[in-house]
């Protein structure tokens, strides 16, 4: 199950709760639009701002929406404790989700043993296939591909790895080392799959699905040509919703075109006023349409 189109799903609020209409909404456009499956509370979904019970919640909407048309679902389920990833991930299991995302713990920046133990300790108490989440620029920390693979060899619920190192190297020595890879960087999904990747757990999937879904088999199927013009045209846009910590730019991005309320909780807020142009520039690179 774990090559495809994943979208990294926005959690949308209104009034600063979660908009449960506004959800079913984002994943029945992502459903049409033929994705492989849903993410719901990662980074893209503001999980360090939610309640517990507003985590478990997102999920459960998600599973239940998700599982109903079709989609896989991965639920985001890490944290920089232990304890709580297992009480997360057990929920998402109990929940029917078919995967947990698990991002190296941030801000305690444990060392490789500790990685090691962290996520087997995870796999051991909770039988649900486990996605390892490498994105250095938001834990402060790099999992290295010896350890990705130990895991995976001692631990046969750990099945895949969600890069966003943003290095080539790193993906190439993965994907040689037999590991199942899911770019984390969209304006790398094509570079990515080049050298043995997948495909991408998505943030502009979010706003351009059907995008990302064709430029994603094109390159499955070996029609680099016509994955490489995708990429060309997504690129601006897929660099723009990076211009700010995200999901403040894909937010910003979705409430352009009429999908979205836009609203953040703090800390995060609205997009700069310097930044804005440059995102309304390349949302209509895209070929969307403002509102």
């Amino acid at each position: 199950m774990f090559a495809g189109t994943f979208t990294a799903l926005i959690t949308p609020f209104k009034n600063q709760q979660f908009d449960e209409s506004t959800f079913e909404r984002q994943i029945k456009a992502q459903t049409d639009a033929g994705i492989t499956g849903i993410v719901p509370v990662g980074t893209t979904g503001e999980s360090p701002t939610l309640s517990h019970e507003e985590h478990r919640r997102v999920i459960e909407v998600a599973v239940s929406l998700g599982h109903a048309a079709g989609l896989k679902v991965i639920a985001g389920t890490g944290s920089n404790s232990t304890a709580e990833a297992i009480e997360l991930t057990a929920h998402a299991k109990t929940s029917g989700a078919d995967a947990a995302l698990l991002v190296n713990p941030y801000y305690n920046k444990p060392p490789q043993e500790g990685l090691f133990r962290h996520f087997s300790a995870i796999a051991r108490q909770v039988d649900i296939p486990i996605v390892l989440y490498n994105i250095p620029s938001r834990t402060g920390v790099t999992m290295t591909v010896s350890t990705m693979k130990r895991l995976t060899s001692e631990c046969k619920n750990i099945v895949a790895v969600k890069d966003a190192a943003g290095s080539l190297d790193l993906t190439s020595e993965a994907v040689g080392a037999g590991l199942t890879v899911l770019s984390g960087d969209d304006s790398l999904t094509l570079p990515m799959m080049a050298v043995g990747a997948k495909g991408v757990v998505s943030v502009a999937s979010n706003i351009v699905p059907e995008m990302v879904v064709s430029m994603v088999k094109h390159a499955a199927n070996g029609d680099i040509h016509q994955a490489r013009v995708i990429h060309h045209k997504l690129f601006a846009l897929c660099r723009a919703l990076f211009i700010e910590t995200n999901p403040i730019p894909i937010k910003a991005a979705m409430q352009m075109v009429g999908r979205d309320s836009g609203e953040l909780r703090l800390p995060l807020c609205e997009i700069s006023s310097a930044n804005r142009p440059a995102l309304q520039a390349a949302v209509l690179a895209a070929g969307l349409s403002l509102r």
